[in-house]
Order: C-alpha cells, then structure tokens, then sequence
C-alpha cells in the first residue's frame, strides 16, 4: 500500500483453525475499532483474503489441511497482498519456526499464548509503520 492506513479503521483478517482463538481476537480487535474477519479454514484463507481485502492478516502456523507457511506464500505471491502484512501466531517452539515464518512472508512472529494488549499493541505498531 502506498498510504498511510488510520489504524482504528484498518480491516485485520484472522486465519486459525481454533474457533476459541479467533473469537476472542475478534472481539478484542473490534472493540479496539478495527473492521475484523475471521476464516478458521487454512483451504478457504486466500479466497476470504481476496473477499476482504486486509490491510493485515493474522496467520495460526499449525492448521489441518494446510499450514500457515503455505497460505503466507501464497498470498504473498498474489500482487494484491505482497505488500500487505503477516504477523504468524504459533503455539510451535521449535527453534526453526520463527525463520520459516519470515522465508515464507511473514513480518512478525507471535508465540502463543499472548495478551490481546500485546497483540494490539503489535497490530498497531506494523500498521503505523506502513508507507
């Protein structure tokens, strides 16, 4: 994106196979002013991607069917979403997880469990800093 998003209007999408998870980010996010949607499918991740259209996408890594890494490069590799933000929540700890996430896309990387003051306060960061 070449403009600077108002981050209480920014759109976030939420992609984790864990209803419990993306419940309670989507409340948080929205009662913090963010426009939020959630896909608990990794299969169906891109396509509700490309139907809301985020300005930043929270990406779970261990998911049935597909794993994070493979919907971050795809989306990545879809011109609409290159410039578009990744932050990967993971509940993985292996040491490797974190340059996987960046090989494949991602900006950021978040160990699971978090606060939602943490990840808002993340949220916020990666968005003001887009140009």
């Amino acid at each position: 994106m070449s403009y600077k998003i108002k981050i209480g209007s920014a759109k976030v999408l939420i992609i984790d196979d864990e209803p419990q998870i993306t419940e309670i980010v989507e409340t948080f996010l929205t009662e913090a002013g963010y426009k939020v949607a959630v896909e608990n499918s990794p299969l169906k991740a891109v396509s509700k991607a490309k139907e809301f259209k985020p300005d930043v996408v929270l990406l779970d890594i261990m998911m049935p069917g597909s794993d994070g890494y493979a919907v971050c490069k795809e989306l990545k590799q879809d011109p609409d979403f290159a410039n578009t933000p990744i932050i990967f929540l993971t509940g993985k700890d292996r040491e490797d997880d974190g340059g996987r996430s960046f090989q494949s896309g991602g900006d950021m990387y978040i160990k699971k469990p978090f606060s939602c003051e943490r990840l808002l306060e993340i949220v916020n960061i990666v968005l003001s800093s887009m140009t």
